[in-house]
């Protein structure tokens, strides 16, 4: 915002609030430049009564008659001292001297073309000038006798003026005045409070004055409605008030711009005085309209202006807008993306402007994304945002190594190097190996928890990893049982491939990373030593890892480094007789013991699967230790089944397991003897009576029971027998019905078979004398025999039946009964 360069130091621009100590927070939608260079040399001797512009050029009328042509940048480039039509881009000129003073004068839109060379002034009248075909200019008045006329707009083919009496159009090409708008507030002086008029588009004219607003839209008459009327009449679409007195107005897309004069009150005083003008941007509606932004302008000498010094004029298409005043003139113009980012920036709205930085940055020139970013970072810092700032340098710093270098140095400088910690880059790019270091050591010194988090996350290269290491031992020696130093030094060694003083590491702390460090790094030959150490840690994965690998760790390695500890020893031998119950066969008479002292659930199926058990030493071991069950079953193997009967009997005193030893061996002796044992006992005859019956004769033991035995639950054993009797002639019978059923319908089947023809050609041979089985001429006799098995043979090939059996068999398939290869056809002709 550019500030005054004489009577005023402040911004052009200030809040139309003066009471307002905090500055607003809504973002201006124009920004203002004093034009100066010629301008201002100009109005120093000089004062401003009205401007027009076109193209590039402004055309600047003063107090004192003169007509200034300047640039954009307010640099003199013409003066003229009467009223003149002059070509910018061509030699053509008007020169006229009128008797009367001239207040207005306005050039038809399109004068270059050879066909409007048109121009009308306003004074006491309103005079149309015209160029004819002989290239004289000629005039004629189309409106006088209301007064003087300020204000003169042409646009298209329409002209509209304001005089003292109201707002008329005229139609140039029709050449009829087509509306009469007269003015609403009377009371004001027409040359104190002049009328403004701009043409928003061909058909639509805003008109402003006083405090009233109207916009009049020029429509097409039906032509069931002209008559002796004008083709074309005016309504008014929209009217309001405004607050302040209106001194110009311009289009701004569906927006209009209001200049306005203001009065205020003194609060000292309580006496009125002229206020800064302001300059509003409105959005209309039908009958009020929307403030959308309002800026005071600080212009020279407004305290002394009036209404009628103020005027505003835009040039078309570029949304610039002039405000004139006596002393000066203001360049108003649409904020841009670098204006909209320079209020953020004012605002500390440091992450919109980097955002909308990024949507137009093809479209800003004043501003770079970099920079914005950088200064975000700079205030999130300043603000005590560490963190929020070390998250922004990842999208803002980006690729630009030197850049994140000298944001770390500045996070170490406020002591926060721990908060850009988790955001540096690890990849692309790489910084500098000192800076990883410095912030590694950063943490070492006061968080081992966020040190070991950093290691485990950043790639080893990107440090000097012998440094770390030194750094870690050094603080060992404070803390030397420290688990998260310990840890964290093993996956630094293991960075550094030295896999020995991690595993070492790793073992000594426990650590389930231990057997995944020796698959990965295949480090079997380190561990041939420490298979206790990993045994104690965690037996079922070292157990598995050991297995898995036997072709780098063999068996007899591994028994051999665990023959201190027969606990473990079993742990492992058990896995691998699970495995494979042979591959640790020469261990089996070892295992025999460590299952009796450590597993004795599992020994007695240990025996049953083992086929390379000693039975004598399991015997041994079984009996000294009195274990029974196992006794039984080696008993049994080793073929002893009476005593290992009679073991059950009176170790176990268990007639059921007596009973279902005896099922299993199916030993007529081992019943007897069951039962003999069990005769004076009432309890085990109740058992074998509820048992035997399917597989021993029930009145065999009956009859041995001695007379007034009393046998609990007799007649319940008894009732039992029978009814297992009669299940068993149930199932007889039923049995005997299937298999009769099964044997008629294979009977048929194997009928329907035979009854069937069997193709013989002249492919089959005589399987005796292997020549073709037909005759090659078939008018001789034959005779062929063919066998149920599908074999054939000449008659005469066959030898003769036994006296024993008239029946004929095929000599390959040499069946001895009638079958599949007895004869079922003879073929005779």
């Amino acid at each position: 915002m550019a500030e005054a360069e004489e009577q005023e130091t402040g911004s052009l621009e200030e809040s139309t609030d003066e009471s307002e100590e905090e500055e607003s927070e809504e973002e201006p939608k124009l920004k203002y430049e004093r034009l100066s260079n010629g301008v201002t040399e100009i109005l120093q001797k000089d004062a401003a009564s009205c401007m027009t512009v076109h193209d590039k050029f402004l055309a600047l009328g003063t107090h004192y008659g003169k007509v200034y042509l300047l640039d954009v940048q307010g640099n003199i480039t013409q003066k003229f001292d009467v009223v003149q039509v002059f070509g910018l881009y061509s030699g053509e000129e008007f020169h006229e001297t009128f008797d009367c003073p001239i207040k207005i004068i306005a050039v038809h839109p399109h004068f270059v073309r050879s066909s409007c060379k048109q121009f009308v002034t306003g004074g006491k009248k309103l005079l149309l000038f015209e160029r004819s075909w002989m290239n004289r200019w000629k005039s004629a008045v189309l409106h006088e006798g209301e007064g003087n006329i300020r204000s003169v707009k042409w646009r298209g083919h329409l002209i509209a003026w304001a005089n003292n009496m109201g707002v008329k159009i005229f139609d140039i090409i029709s050449k009829q005045r087509i509306t009469n708008v007269p003015r609403d507030d009377i009371s004001l002086r027409p040359d104190m409070y002049p009328c403004s008029l701009c043409w928003k588009d061909n058909v639509t004219l805003i008109i402003g004055w006083g405090t009233s607003v109207k916009v009049c839209s020029v429509k097409e008459r039906h032509a069931s409605e002209m008559r002796d009327l004008p083709s074309r009449y005016v309504e008014i679409v929209s009217q309001f008030e405004t607050e302040f007195y209106i001194s110009g107005l311009a289009p701004l897309c569906d927006q209009l711009v209001v200049l306005s004069y203001v009065k205020e009150i003194s609060e000292k005083t309580e006496r009125e005085y002229c206020a800064r003008p302001r300059l509003d941007i409105i959005q209309p509606l039908s009958e009020t309209c929307e403030e959308i932004s309002s800026d005071a302008l600080t212009v020279r000498g407004f305290q002394e202006n009036e209404c009628r010094d103020y005027h505003l004029e835009y040039s078309e298409g570029e949304s610039l807008f002039y405000i004139v005043s006596p002393r000066d003139v203001v360049v108003a113009k649409e904020r841009d993306q670098d204006d909209h980012i320079d209020w953020l920036l004012e605002k500390k709205k440091y992450e919109e402007a980097l955002m909308a930085a990024e949507i137009s940055q093809k479209n800003i020139k004043r501003h770079k994304i970099l920079d914005i970013g950088l200064a975000y970072i700079n205030h999130l810092v300043e603000r005590g945002d560490y963190d929020i700032a070390a998250r922004k340098c990842q999208k803002i710093l980006g690729k630009n190594a030197a850049l994140w270098e000298y944001e770390v140095y500045k996070f170490k400088e406020i002591g926060q190097l721990k908060a850009i910690s988790p955001y540096l880059p690890r990849g692309d790019p790489v910084l500098k190996p000192l800076i990883y270091e410095m912030i590694l050591h950063e943490f070492l010194e006061s968080d081992y928890e966020g040190f070991a988090t950093l290691i485990r996350e950043w790639p080893g290269d990107l440090y000097n990893n012998s440094v770390i290491v030194q750094a870690v031992r050094d603080h060992l020696k404070k803390d030397s049982q420290n688990k998260t130093l310990l840890k964290t030094l093993a996956e630094l060694y293991t960075y550094d491939k030295n896999y020995g003083n991690a595993l070492e590491i790793y073992l000594t702390l426990r650590h389930k990373d231990v057997f995944q460090l020796i698959h990965k790094h295949n480090l079997f030959s380190s561990i041939k030593d420490k298979i206790v150490l990993l045994m104690d840690f965690d037996s079922e994965k070292a157990v598995d890892m050991l297995l898995d690998n036997e072709d780098k760790i063999s068996i007899k390695k591994v028994v051999e480094e665990l023959e201190d500890r027969p606990e473990l020893q079993h742990v492992y031998l058990h896995k691998l007789f699970k495995r494979d119950h042979h591959k640790g066969q020469r261990y089996h008479e070892k295992q025999i013991s460590l299952y009796a002292e450590y597993d004795r659930p599992n020994l007695l199926p240990f025996l049953r699967d083992s086929t390379h058990c000693p039975l004598e030493k399991a015997f041994e071991i079984c009996q000294q230790r009195n274990f029974v069950e196992e006794t039984v079953y080696l008993l049994s193997r080793m073929g002893n089944s009476r005593s290992a009967l009679k073991m059950i009997m009176e170790e176990l005193h268990d007639v059921d397991k007596a009973i279902e030893f005896a099922k299993e061996q199916d030993d007529g002796e081992l019943w007897e003897d069951l039962i003999l044992y069990s005769i004076d006992k009432p309890p085990f005859i109740t058992g074998l009576l509820n048992n035997i019956g399917t597989h021993v004769d029930p009145i065999l033991l009956i009859h041995r029971i001695k007379e007034g035995m009393e046998i609990p639950n007799l007649r319940d054993s008894l009732v039992k027998i029978l009814q297992d009797y009669n299940l068993q002639i149930l199932l007889r019978e039923g049995c005997k019905k299937i298999l009769v059923a099964d044997s008629l319908s294979l009977l048929k089947k194997m009928h329907r078979t035979q009854m069937k023809g069997v193709l013989v050609d002249e492919e089959n041979i005589c399987e005796s004398c292997l020549s073709p089985i037909l005759p090659s001429d078939a008018a001789k006799p034959f005779s062929v025999v063919v066998f149920h098995c599908r074999h054939m043979f000449h008659k005469e090939c066959l030898p003769m039946p036994s006296m024993n059996s008239a029946a004929q068999f095929c000599n390959i398939c040499s069946a001895k009964n009638r079958g599949p290869g007895s004869a079922i056809l003879e073929m005779k002709k």
